[in-house]
């Protein structure tokens, strides 16, 4: 494992940049994010897990349609570098519009991240409720 600043500060770098495409529903933001993978895994709260990339991109799609807001407050986050791969756990406190209903709820997150040339990208996300 690592405790090299600057590969940390890049895992931090690339796991903000995946919620400022969830924050910003868009979709090609997300694209840029995530490794396009058949091994790519990702359960949203409350769903079963989606595996491979065109899966999870389509899920994103549906969500990104259904929301008007989607706004992330970021705490607690733990990143770990372990060679060409890394993971950030967190909580998230979101705010959001979903199909008219405004909410707000926390979840804990596991981010799973790949190094791909000379940058990371999101191989899993994992999000749960946060009690």
């Amino acid at each position: 494992m690592t405790s090299d600043p600057a590969e940390i500060d890049a895992v931090k770098a690339a796991n903000q940049r995946f919620y400022e495409a969830f924050g910003a529903l868009d979709i090609q933001q997300m694209d840029e994010v995530w490794a396009d993978s058949e091994t790519a895994m990702c359960v949203h709260p409350g769903w079963q897990a989606l595996v491979g990339w065109d899966n999870i991109r389509a899920s994103w799609a549906g969500i990104f349609d259904n929301t008007t807001l989607m706004h992330f407050n970021v705490q607690y986050l733990n990143v770990v570098v372990h060679g060409d791969a890394a993971w950030v756990t967190c909580i998230e406190h979101i705010s959001s519009v979903l199909q008219g209903r405004a909410s707000n709820f926390g979840i804990l997150a596991t981010n799973i991240f790949i190094r791909a040339g000379d940058s990371w990208r999101m191989i899993a996300h994992h999000a749960a409720p946060n009690m």
